[in-house]
């Protein structure tokens, strides 16, 4: 799942990083793991704080529920950029809200696709906890009709 969601951020990075100017050309796949690593992140972060279900809710309404995960994600991403890569902060949350959004969005898109089993929402979150538990059974309780 984090080698599909690399390359999901990957073919997102267009205008965001692999041609943005600001982004030095020797850097920017290093960046494109930061985005992937800051979106990581903030999922386990969800799971690890008890906020499954509004991660469930997140993925099922993507749109009209909880944007704020994206708006950390693109912070996170952002504030990495800074700090790893001295981009200045306006070019980094310009980038980073060019790219997080339109990650975010494909992958609730194939989270909600039958043909995306990597994506499939269970499988992601059983993924992001390290495979510890199966938490298919778990999402398929909280999933709202």
């Amino acid at each position: 799942m984090f080698e599909k969601l690399f390359l999901l951020v990957q073919n997102n990075a267009g205008m965001a990083v692999i041609n943005n100017p600001v982004i030095p050309a020797g850097s920017r796949e290093a960046v494109i793991n930061e985005a992937s690593s800051s979106i990581i992140e903030v999922l386990k972060n969800q799971m690890e704080n008890g906020r499954i279900k509004e991660l469930i809710k997140f993925f099922q309404f993507s749109g009209t529920y909880n944007e704020s995960i994206v708006t950390t994600m693109v912070n996170k991403f952002a504030n990495r950029m800074n700090k790893f890569y001295s981009i200045d902060m306006v070019s980094a949350q310009a980038a980073a809200t060019s790219l997080i959004p339109a990650v975010m969005k494909q992958l609730v898109q194939q989270s909600n696709s039958k043909q995306t089993k990597e994506f499939a929402l269970g499988t992601m979150l059983s993924q992001l906890n390290g495979n510890q538990a199966d938490l298919n059974g778990l999402v398929n309780k909280l999933m709202i009709a």
